[in-house]
């Protein structure tokens, strides 16, 4: 005997909205402030509900992060899957995926103040950061092996420096990018340090 979900009515599609708005909110503040600064009660009057409203959600902040953290890998993710269907390479489909993010500054703003915040072991974001970096630099290095495989990357090229530089380049377009009022062509830049490192 299999046991039915419970129904899911009007309330259940209030919550997930507030839920949405809670990370929305919580992504702004994050961003703006850091995570260290932020907190529950200013997320939930941004929102317009009361702090134990919010805590029914998410009862602690690093639950929030957590949160946060995790739909923008979803987002990130599922964009870059797209990308990789229609045939572009990996490095390619991540300078697409910050000329998406250049029209949602929040987002870089989210990420240019958590990364550095959260390179002290304490911080409870420290090891998504890390898992994310460690992940990023592996998965840019075996599509530059693959390029080198194909004979398109210039044979005085490490592919796994190569990838360092990329991933570096990336966290720095987006700080130069928050500094200078989005007028910073992150995805151009990637790109063109992408190509000096294939054969003309």
């Amino acid at each position: 005997m299999t046991s039915e979900a419970p129904p899911r009515g009007p309330g259940y599609a209030k919550g997930r909205a507030t839920r949405e708005e809670i990370l929305d909110a919580a992504t702004r503040l994050f961003g703006e402030v850091g995570y260290h600064t932020a907190s529950l009660r200013e997320v939930a009057s941004r929102v317009g509900i009361s702090h134990p409203g919010l805590m029914h959600h998410f009862p602690t902040k690093a639950d929030l992060l957590a949160a946060v953290l995790q739909r923008r890998d979803e987002v990130d993710g599922a964009a870059l899957e797209a990308e990789s269907a229609d045939g572009a390479d990996y490095v390619t489909a991540l300078a697409r995926l910050a000329e998406r993010n250049a029209t949602k500054p929040t987002i870089v703003e989210l990420f240019a103040s958590l990364s550095a915040e959260a390179t002290t072991p304490e911080h409870p974001a420290h090891d998504w950061f890390a898992t994310r970096y460690a992940g990023l630099l592996d998965r840019v290095t075996t599509d530059l092996e693959q390029v080198r495989a194909d004979g398109r990357l210039r044979a005085d090229v490490d592919p796994r420096t190569a990838a360092r530089l990329i991933v570096a380049a990336m966290d720095g377009l987006q700080v130069q990018f928050l500094y200078e009022d989005g007028r910073v062509d992150m995805a151009a830049a990637i790109t063109a340090l992408y190509r000096s490192f294939l054969v003309a």
